[in-house]
């Protein structure tokens, strides 16, 4: 159990500060019934060599490999609802206390829960895009046809592979995304990094970029991380448990 101590800190520094930022990660959507990517037992590597089904190389060679592999992860995103973690950070952006969410999620839980400032450092699967002509398309018009035939899917300009909008490895982050988070981190005073391994970079250097230009930074996650060093305040539980504390106690000084 979470000290209720942290949770007042927390709720305190929330309270002063003028520009707060919050960093997500897999473990702010594992209570929607998401699963990560890491953990050896329910994680999205557990049974499959990533770079065979989740780089762009792969996908390109073998786009049908891709399709199945994350086949039971768009029924889930599809399905899925945001949880109490997801909507205690909606009531912060709505209250003025949140300037901005930084996600490595590719769920879109953030703005089903009524973010409006949302960066997603690893895409989206709002929209898809074909590899050979660019032509971009409704993402959840596509994904919901592959969820009901298993096809690839083509692109009605050229025939061309349909590719979600989602990073891949070996592909850049999208620069407009990245450099707008880099640009709210420098500015907070307060980032609430939540559900995140802090294991891949170059998302993961966005709280050092925040320490290093003076905020607070309060890290909450079922586990440890490999920044919990330099964090102010460290609370381990389930965010979907943890962050609504916090907003509540945050009310009751307001």
């Amino acid at each position: 159990m979470f000290k209720t101590e942290n949770i007042s800190t927390v709720a305190a520094w929330l309270h002063h500060a003028q520009h707060i930022v919050a960093f997500t990660g897999a473990g702010i959507s594992t209570p929607s019934g998401i699963p990560d990517f890491r953990s050896s037992d329910s994680g999205m590597w557990a049974t499959v060599d990533p770079m065979t089904v989740a780089s762009i190389y792969g996908f390109r060679h073998n786009p049908q490999a891709f399709y199945d592999w994350v086949r039971p992860l768009i029924q889930l995103t599809h399905d899925a609802k945001s949880n109490p973690a997801h909507l205690a950070l909606s009531k912060l952006e709505q209250i003025n206390k949140l300037d901005a969410v930084i996600t490595q999620n590719i769920d879109m839980l953030h703005t089903r829960a009524g973010n409006k400032t949302v960066y997603e450092l690893h895409g989206h699967m709002r929209e898809a895009t074909c590899i050979n002509c660019f032509h971009i398309h409704d993402g959840m018009v596509i994904l919901e046809k592959f969820l009901e035939d298993g096809k690839v899917p083509h692109c009605v300009k050229c025939n061309g592979i349909i590719k979600p909008n989602v990073i891949l490895f070996g592909e850049q982050l999208p620069i407009v995304e990245l450099q707008n988070a880099k640009k709210v981190a420098r500015n907070s005073d307060l980032m609430l990094v939540i559900g995140s391994s802090l294991e891949v970079a170059p998302a993961s250097d966005i709280p050092v970029i925040a320490k290093q230009s003076g905020a607070k930074i309060v890290i909450v996650n079922l586990e440890p991380t490999t920044l919990d060093s330099m964090a102010d305040i460290v609370i381990y539980g389930d965010a979907a448990e943890i962050l609504p504390a916090i907003v509540q106690s945050l009310e009751q000084l307001t």
